[in-house]
């Protein structure tokens, strides 16, 4: 790979980390992620985010700060917008390559440079409306607080338009040797778009009011490429991405997408007889829904369309008096992320006796769903009970359509 120019004095540097390895220690990147940084040249060199050093995306990015005929002591200015360790954690090795560096971030970023790095001199903080003049070419700095981490600001370019937006506008999917949004045909964009869901339900989604607040601060810049530090660079159509993520962060408080989420479990098929049952309501009421079975699907995924979803539906057994284990799990995980507000069944078999009804409720009270009255049966269900099951598929699809 190698450096792309965005114009004159400006160019993106990227690597792609291809593991089997979780981002943030949770989500799957069967794709991959890019990790994306800036280098800004006037009469001096400033670099924006940095790497963690994985799957060599250090080595990476150092070459190709060469290959412009830069060495790293070159660099005057270290921009970090965001500290998380995924933009910060070559820091220490950059610092001992280049001692002269001044690193500038926000006052809550510049606090975790000296407690994650123990990095104590030449940090510059700044603050909304502050500006770093390199010499023909300058930077202006913006607060962003909790987009999606306290300390997040974004760096903009008057002169280009161009954001670095770090973590917002982001995505899940390595670039290989393409990384501008004109360079992918729709099908690609396809996959980034579903990627880019993914990416903000698992990441950005408990934070969707700083989300809309930032994206109305910004608005007044004028923005012409918007330059995050995963996923595409988008030059051609900046506001695609934008607009993207100001609906994903109305998907917080509503509207959905009039459709289901279906997340399900079963241990020896009664609980799956149930819900073909009610999935054939949804089905007479034209409602288009989605599957996800626990545990064999991860939570990344489950978020991802739960999130977007107007309706979501539980089925799953009693599991020794409670819930189904991997059920439990993925209803923390729902309360994390704030899946608010939705319309909702949920279902299911036991054997000797119910239970699961009084940690279900538990766990989805802080969640406030509108909840239809559940349907449980023991072991298999009968013609009865999977008519009554048809029933409340229909109830749930009209509830939705209405909206």
């Amino acid at each position: 790979m190698k450096a792309a120019r965005i114009n004159e004095r400006i160019w993106a540097l990227h690597a792609d980390v291809d593991s089997n390895d979780l981002f943030e220690g949770i989500w799957p990147i069967p794709e991959g992620v890019s990790l994306n940084s800036y280098l800004v040249k006037g009469d001096k060199i400033a670099l924006i985010d940095l790497a963690r050093d994985w799957c060599g995306a250090a080595r990476e990015l150092k070459t190709q700060i060469n290959e412009l005929g830069i060495e790293l002591g070159q660099i005057d200015y270290l921009i970090l917008n965001h500290l998380e360790p995924d933009h910060t954690g070559w820091l220490r090795d950059f610092k001992e390559q280049n001692p002269e560096v001044t690193i500038i971030a926000t006052q809550k970023g510049v606090e975790l440079v000296k407690s994650f790095y123990k990095i104590e001199d030449r940090l510059m903080a700044v603050k909304s409306g502050d500006s770093l003049d390199l010499g023909g070419i300058s930077l202006r700095f913006e607060e962003t607080p909790n987009v999606h981490w306290p300390e997040t600001m974004m760096s903009f370019e008057p002169e280009s338009g161009t954001l670095f937006s770090c973590d917002a506008f982001g995505s899940f999917g390595k670039l290989g040797n393409r990384v501008f949004d004109d360079e992918y045909y729709a099908e690609e964009h396809a996959f980034f778009q579903e990627e880019s869901l993914r990416y903000y339900a698992n990441i950005v989604a408990s934070f969707s009011h700083f989300v809309k607040k930032a994206v109305e601060k910004l608005a007044p810049l004028g923005i012409k490429i918007v330059a995050p530090s995963h996923g595409i660079i988008w030059r051609e159509r900046p506001k695609v991405i934008i607009e993207r993520y100001l609906k994903y962060a109305g998907y917080m408080d509503g509207p959905q997408e009039k459709e289901v989420c279906v997340v399900w479990g079963s241990m020896y098929g009664n609980t799956k007889l149930g819900l073909e049952a009610l999935l054939k309501g949804l089905e007479d009421e034209r409602v288009p829904f989605t599957l996800h079975k626990v545990p064999d699907e991860d939570a990344s995924f489950v978020l991802a369309d739960a999130y977007k979803s107007a309706g979501i539906v539980i089925a799953m057994p009693t599991y020794e008096y409670k819930m189904f284990p991997p059920m439990a799990y993925i209803l923390d995980i729902f309360e994390r992320k704030h899946i608010f507000g939705r319309k909702t069944v949920r279902i299911g078999s036991y054997g000797w006796s119910g239970g699961a009804k009084k940690e279900y409720e538990a766990k989805t009270a802080a969640l406030k769903w509108n909840q239809l009255e559940p349907i449980e049966w023991a072991g298999a269900p009968d013609d009865e009970t999977c008519m009554a099951l048809r029933e409340k598929g229909r109830e749930l699809g009209k509830a939705i359509k209405a909206g």
